[in-house]
């Protein structure tokens, strides 16, 4: 399996359904709830995650050089070979 990281709001519904997809798929992963971080960690983060999505919305998810933005379940499972 690739491997996964996802960028996250803590308060962001459409963040939380991912994860949970992902828990309940048993996929391990990496995830940065982005609006826990401070200072230059948060900076390095958002220019990041700017890096690979430009509109800076949530969640980012990133399967191996696939790059998901929001929670669509079908691209994620067709990313994870699901």
């Amino acid at each position: 399996m690739p491997p996964v990281k996802i960028y996250t709001l803590s308060t962001c519904g459409h963040c939380k359904n991912a994860k949970r997809f992902l828990d309940d798929n048993d996929v391990r992963y990496d995830c940065v709830d982005v609006d826990l971080l401070q200072g230059e960690e948060r900076e390095k983060v958002i220019d990041e995650v700017k890096q690979i999505n430009s509109r800076l919305s949530f969640p980012t998810i990133v399967i191996g050089d696939t790059i998901i933005v929001g929670f669509k379940e079908d691209q994620i499972s067709e990313a994870l070979g699901l």
